[in-house]
């Protein structure tokens, strides 16, 4: 391992982020130039993920300003659009960054719809490839020096900051290397290393020593503390990247340490105490010895010792010959000063130089709901002044059909039809008639029940993920540790309710005005009919003529007039409340940028107050009138009714007239209701699709989320062991000692000084001495045979110094029973070109005899066939 420290990327899979924001922009925004730059900038946050995070990046600045980039933009975008499991549902997967993973279970990953765990992510790379790019500086130019330093306090900010936010962030347990513990050991690391380079920079430009000895010192405390992080966190030490980085920081925090008592040292030979130099040349002496004794695979320290040693010496020399000063000891020296000229760099965002929002011109969401809100408190103002208006309107045509009027002035003959009945005729006619009327309520019930199977539709697609997630919950408890769909789906499926509610209330609707319809039905069709018809259906009655010309008529003609000129007003006045218009959204931003928050509803009822104060000013005249005039109508035609002659005929007359201005009434009323209900449902459709939209995105998201972790329980379940472990035997678990002995682990954990550890720890623990092969001294050796006597047994050939082919284990045998050689293995001959071992006589046994030469067989036994018979053919030849 290099001797400064740096961190590996965390990889990630690759996400579609096309797909989901542009249909929310398109769902959101209106076609259009502004919508279409929105989907342009999606396309470039794609792109920009795509550089970032879906390809290896190099140790430059260039990659790192990359990274910071897209870190940037998802912290621009992320108030912009909607984030969330229950509304725009993004899966976002990542490895662990230290875990390598198994051969069948793979790496440790997470996958997490949340866009602060994508932040999470792309700020630990940002800090790993910023400790990288730090590691692979040119340490010895200033331009080296600096960047190091820099990019060392960035990696330590950028794990500060993910150490604060990352629980928060994910709202459930996060992989090892994102942990708190984790990413904040890694932080205190970064902070070391930045304080040992302004060391480096102090020595190299021969500052004073005190300056630093401090820095030193301050660098040693440092390392230190990482150290006890390292070592004492629970989870970390299980890494074989924290394993490897250990015996590193145990190393910087000694030689650290050595070089603070070596500067200190010059400063106290400075001041003429030559004890005190020397106790500190000693105790840097011990140091940089326990470093090169335990960790000089790590770091090496040949040069540091040799300075050390010689100060120690030409320091030793001349306070024994000259000064005779009292060394005292180490506990004794008065305390090193520390100086931190490093600090953690803030994350606050933009970190990159050439960040530009690509969504600069969409406002926040904050701003969106609060715009949502605002447009529904005014949407409610408009309707409340509207309805009031016309709920007057209606109410003065009311009082008027029942009083006849104006028909009951313009029947004075007694056997024309009135001239506002004839108009209102014509008027139902030219508005489609009964026709009309009967198609629109022909028409909703198709309309209703589109919108049910909509809704259906969508809520049977949580219920079916629901239940498969229920089922998988109690299938793997505890290990199927995403959000209850339950939980997630409550948002929704009080949405869902209230759309319900509403399709039951505009039913309900519905029914009050088929009723009504049913009620004005007849005279309705009167009044589509021809003009002489309708004439034949009225009853005749005798005329009145002498009315004409009186004063209670001309009052009257009068006073409906006004009352046609307050109607007319308030016409005019609807079309100007209907015409407000005033973007809140700039007010909205100031307030979110001032104080961080937006108080809608006061902003929203000032706004409202100054926008509508006025017109709800004018509807309240044009009802104080329309009361005024309705009782001075009354008053006259009370006069106007005891001037006529009243009879059966016209008693009858004067009550079709009314109904026929009371059906004209009811029909126009009848044939808003009915277009305005075609159109909510026609909107509501819409709404309703987005809402089936919204659930099938979600519904989907949570099915890539369950696939993924059900991958991930299978590698789990894969890894784990599927027997129960037990105890292995001591003779089967000693591992076979290669020749050159066992290299020894390094030591990497101290609990006390140096020069306080027992000599047998400090010095490299030497491998067993192997064990001379086996020989054997005959008690009573065989019967030596006579010389020239001929024996086929092959000479004795000298067992080999050295077992071929691979070690094998040794035994401790039996008593009495000797030890199988090294060497030994009955089917390795010819596979390990393992000499042939002779045969060795067993001590007070004689050996076996020789055989026979070839011609002569053994006695007692038939005759061996030639090698011509031997080589005859089993099977007889055709």
């Amino acid at each position: 391992m290099a001797t400064f420290i740096s961190v590996p990327l965390k990889k990630s899979s690759e996400v579609d982020l096309v797909k989901p924001l542009s249909k929310y922009v398109t769902s959101t925004y209106p076609a259009g130039d502004e919508q279409a730059e929105y989907i342009r900038a999606v396309e470039e946050l794609n792109k920009l993920r795509r550089n970032a995070v879906g390809r290896p990046l190099d140790k430059h600045e260039s990659a790192l300003e990359i990274l910071l980039r897209y870190y940037d933009q998802l912290c621009a975008v992320e108030p912009k659009f909607p984030f969330s499991e229950n509304q725009l549902c993004l899966t976002f997967t990542w490895k662990d960054a230290f875990d390598k993973g198994s051969l069948f279970g793979g790496s440790v990953k997470l996958a997490l719809a949340s866009l602060g765990y994508e932040k999470t992510c792309v700020l630990f790379n940002a800090a790993a490839l910023a400790s990288q790019i730090a590691s692979e500086q040119n340490l010895d130019n200033d331009e080296g020096l600096k960047n190091a330093a820099k990019y060392y306090q960035l990696a330590s900010g950028a794990f500060g900051h993910i150490k604060d936010t990352v629980l928060s962030a994910l709202n459930r347990e996060p992989t090892m290397d994102i942990a708190p513990e984790t990413v904040g050991t890694l932080s205190i690391i970064m902070l070391a290393q930045a304080q040992e380079v302004f060391f480096l920079k102090a020595t190299s430009d021969r500052m004073k020593d005190a300056v630093i000895a401090k820095l030193s010192n301050q660098a040693a405390e440092f390392y230190g503390d990482a150290f006890k992080q390292c070592q004492y966190k629970d989870n970390l030490p299980k890494y074989f990247y924290f394993q490897e980085v250990l015996p590193v920081l145990a190393a910087k925090h000694c030689i650290m340490q050595a070089n603070a008592e070596l500067h200190q040292s010059i400063i106290a030979k400075q001041k003429k105490r030559f004890g005190e130099e020397i106790a500190r040349l000693q105790h840097a002496a011990e140091l940089v010895k326990t470093v090169a004794t335990r960790y000089d695979e790590y770091v090496s320290v040949k040069d540091l010792t040799d300075k050390i040693n010689r100060a120690l010496t030409a320091a030793k020399k001349d306070n024994d010959f000259i000064y005779h000063d009292r060394v005292p000891e180490v506990k004794d020296l008065e305390h090193i000063g520390k100086a931190a000229l490093v600090k953690a760099t803030a994350i606050t965002p933009p970190l990159s130089q050439k960040f530009s929002d690509v969504f600069e011109k969409m406002v926040p969401m904050a701003v969106q709901q609060s715009m949502g809100v605002y447009g529904q408190r005014k949407a409610d103002t408009v309707n409340r002044l509207v309805g009031t208006m016309r709920e007057a309107t209606n109410l003065c045509n009311g009082v008027l059909a029942s009083l006849n009027l104006p028909a009951a002035l313009e029947d004075l003959s007694g056997d024309a039809v009135p001239q506002s009945i004839a108009e209102k005729a014509r008027s139902i006619v030219q508005q489609g008639g009964l026709q009309s009327i009967e198609q629109l309520i022909k028409d909703l019930p198709e309309l209703l029940t589109r919108n049910r199977e909509i809704l259906d539709e969508a809520l049977k697609m949580l219920d079916d993920e629901e239940t498969t997630d229920n089922e998988l919950r109690a299938k793997f408890n505890q290990r199927w540790n995403r959000t209850p769909s339950g939980d997630l789906y409550k948002p929704l499926r009080a949405e869902g309710a209230n759309f319900r509610n509403v399709l039951d209330k505009a039913v309900q609707a519905d029914q009050v005005v088929k009723d009504r319809y049913n009620t004005h039905c007849d005279m309705i069709a009167l009044l589509c009919k021809p003009e002489s018809e309708l004439s034949a259906a009225l009853p005749s009655a005798n005329p009145t003529k002498t009315l004409q010309g009186s004063e209670v008529v001309n009052v009257l003609r009068s006073q409906l007039t006004q009352l046609d000129d307050v109607k007319m007003e308030r016409e005019a006045l609807e079309a100007e409340i209907k015409g407000v218009v005033f973007d809140m959204s700039a007010t909205f931003l100031t307030a979110l940028a001032k104080d961080g928050a937006i108080n809608e509803e006061q902003l929203s009822v000032s706004q409202l107050d100054q926008l509508y104060g006025e017109h709800n000013q004018r509807v309240q005249a044009s009802l104080r009138k329309q009361e005024e005039l309705l009782g001075q109508i009354q008053t006259s035609h009370q006069e106007f009714s005891s001037l006529k002659q009243s009879n059966t005929e016209a008693n009858q007359r004067e009550e079709v007239l009314k109904k026929l201005a009371s059906a004209h009434d009811s029909y126009v009323e009848i044939s808003s209701n009915l277009r305005e209900g075609t159109k909510f449902y026609n909107d509501l459709t819409e709404i309703l699709l987005k809402f089936q939209n919204k659930c099938c995105d979600i519904v989907f998201a949570r099915k890539t989320e369950r696939d993924e972790l059900l991958k991930e329980l299978q590698q789990s379940i894969a890894r784990e062991p599927s027997a129960p472990s037990f105890n292995i035997p001591a003779y089967q678990s000693t591992p076979a000692v290669p020749p050159g002995g066992p290299t020894p682990a390094p030591r990497t954990v101290f609990t006390q000084p140096p020069q306080q550890m027992p000599q047998q720890t400090q010095a490299k623990s030497q491998p067993p001495a192997r064990p001379p092969p086996p020989t054997f001294t005959p008690q009573a050796a065989s019967p030596t045979p006579p010389a020239g006597t001929p024996t086929n047994n092959p000479p004795a050939v000298a067992p080999p110094s050295q077992a071929q082919g691979p070690p094998y284990p040794t035994y401790q045998g039996y008593p009495q029973y000797f030890q199988m050689p090294m060497g030994y293995n009955p089917y390795a001959y010819g596979q390990y070109n393992v000499p042939y071992m002779p045969y060795q006589a067993t001590p007070g046994q004689a050996g076996y005899p020789g055989a026979p030469p070839p011609a002569q067989g053994y006695p007692g036994y038939p005759a061996q066939p030639s090698q011509q018979q031997q080589q005859q053919p089993y099977y007889p030849q055709q």
